[in-house]
């Protein structure tokens, strides 16, 4: 992403260039992380790990471009889960951070394809959702920006978890 975001740019810019600067924001949260603190659960009133989030987020990111938008089977690592969403939360904490930093941009590599296929926002996807209608790209592009801003949020809540424990561990 740019140093500055367009002012002025296109409806379909204006959500991509949105929701790549969450994905940026998502991956730079794995920066100098150990794979035991991105597994720990640092909040004590929800089981949320960074690398569940991370997990997660891809997950969100293959469920909607490429199994709804295309029709796609899913690919791995979702495929032997049947694209089952709690096994991203859970297997997470079993994953390097390195490992999670790569599944991630690799499904957002996928949507970044998958989208690119269609000029128009309005383009239905292959598959319904919510047991109703299939959702439009526009409707998809807006789903990411609000699912990964909103968990980039929880990140930055256990992040500043992170930075306080390793202050307080500071020799003085």
């Amino acid at each position: 992403m740019a140093d500055h975001p367009q002012l002025h740019p296109s409806e379909r810019a204006l959500l991509e260039q949105f929701l790549e600067e969450h994905r940026a924001s998502t991956l730079s949260a794995l920066d100098g992380l150990s794979d035991e603190t991105a597994a720990a659960r640092l909040l004590p009133a929800t089981g949320m790990t960074i690398g569940g989030i991370v997990k997660h987020l891809a997950h969100m990111e293959d469920l909607w471009f490429t199994h709804k938008l295309l029709g796609a089977a899913w690919p791995p690592p979702w495929e032997s889960t049947g694209g089952d969403e709690t096994w991203a939360w859970e297997s997470a904490r079993h994953d390097p951070v390195q490992s999670l930093r790569e599944l991630y941009r690799s499904a957002c590599e996928r949507s970044r394809i998958a989208a690119a296929r269609f000029d128009d926002l309005d383009h239905r996807a292959a598959r319904p959702s919510f047991g109703k209608a299939p959702v439009s790209l526009r409707w998809m592009l807006m789903q990411m920006i609000r699912e990964t801003a909103q968990h980039r949020g929880h990140l930055d809540l256990i992040l500043d978890v992170v930075r306080a424990g390793q202050t307080e561990r500071r020799p003085t």
